[in-house]
């Protein structure tokens, strides 16, 4: 294990810092950054993120696709936990929170927008991190292409309806343009770029360029949380106890669903490769269709707007100590 891998937590650590300081002294140049959008996908985010992607879709070999049908228990537990279990916990986590324990510490109706902008990220499971989670973890590629695949296609039909159910409205727009852009930008052009590399330099000759980009990699990840931490700096000084309120049911929906999907991968006796992105993909979330509906149904400085970011924030710095757990504990599926 290299140093960018032994110290992540170190340098994330160090990210995190470093994007809040910019933030608060740079402002203009992470303005231009975050203008840098379109369709509420921020350009210079989805290319460090597509850096991240493109060495685990080298490793997607087509072929064997068909065996990973063969095996249907990881996608079983992923779809259950990311449409029937997740976003009803959410809700439940975001209205015992704020109607009750911090009930007295915000006004009702930022309480309802926060819950919103909660039940919003539990709606929205993951497109394009998770295939850097599953990377960190030595997830099957194969597998993990096909779990996010399903969830995307299923997300179209029922992102929508589970909103509005959990929001108690009827008048939710996805935003289409977000969705397709995403996927194209997380999905698409990362699986065809790894699919075109793999062709021209066979199985060794990608092992090989995988291992010399896994730094620049790991760089992305931390430009990443840089960023997104400076862009949001404004925000956090402003209002750091709300931001800790709002994180504190989300730490405990992200833990909680990850141990639940753990626990059951266990008993399912899933191969770890198969068990770790299953668990990744059911915990972490699609921020930017969540970012994107929040602003759209309650406007850009809404609670529910600022909930959805907490959410991006929280999200890295957890599922990094998750990918360590996951790594640690691999031997627990030896049976597997």
């Amino acid at each position: 294990m290299g140093i960018f891998e032994r110290y992540l937590s170190v340098w994330v650590g160090l990210a995190i810092v470093v994007g809040l300081v910019s933030g608060l002294f740079l402002p203009d140049a992470f303005s231009w950054i975050a203008g840098a959008e379109i369709a509420n996908v921020n350009l210079p985010i989805a290319i460090l993120i597509w850096l991240m992607i493109y060495p685990m879709m080298m490793q997607v070999d087509f072929s064997s696709i068909r065996d990973v049908t063969r095996q249907p228990q990881g996608l079983f537990l992923t779809l259950v936990i990311n449409w029937l279990v997740k976003p009803f916990t959410m809700a439940a986590l975001g209205w015992l929170f704020f109607h009750y324990i911090f009930a007295g510490l915000v006004d009702p109706q930022t309480a309802q927008e926060y819950i919103a902008g909660m039940i919003l990220l539990g709606v929205a499971p993951c497109t394009a991190m998770v295939f850097v989670w599953s990377h960190l973890t030595r997830g099957d590629a194969n597998y993990t292409l096909l779990q996010v695949s399903v969830n995307d296609l299923i997300m179209i039909f029922a992102f929508a309806p589970i909103a509005a159910l959990l929001l108690g409205v009827s008048d939710i727009e996805v935003p289409w343009e977000t969705l397709l852009i995403s996927v194209v930008l997380y999905v698409v052009l990362p699986l065809i770029a790894g699919v075109v590399t793999r062709s021209i330099l066979g199985a060794n000759g990608v092992e090989q360029l995988s291992a010399r980009l896994k730094p620049f990699s790991i760089l992305g990840l931390l430009a990443t949380v840089g960023i997104l931490f400076a862009l949001q700096a404004p925000v956090i000084a402003q209002k750091p106890q709300d931001m800790l309120l709002i994180a504190i049911p989300l730490l405990i929906q992200t833990y909680g669903i990850f141990a639940i999907t753990y626990f059951i991968a266990l008993k399912m006796k899933l191969r770890h490769d198969v068990a770790a992105p299953a668990c990744m993909i059911g915990t972490s979330n699609f921020f930017e269709l969540a970012v994107a509906v929040a602003i759209a149904l309650f406007g850009l400085n809404s609670g529910a707007a600022l909930a959805t970011v907490v959410g991006v924030l929280v999200e890295v710095p957890v599922m990094l100590s998750l990918v360590a757990f996951a790594n640690r504990t691999r031997h627990w599926f030896d049976h597997a």
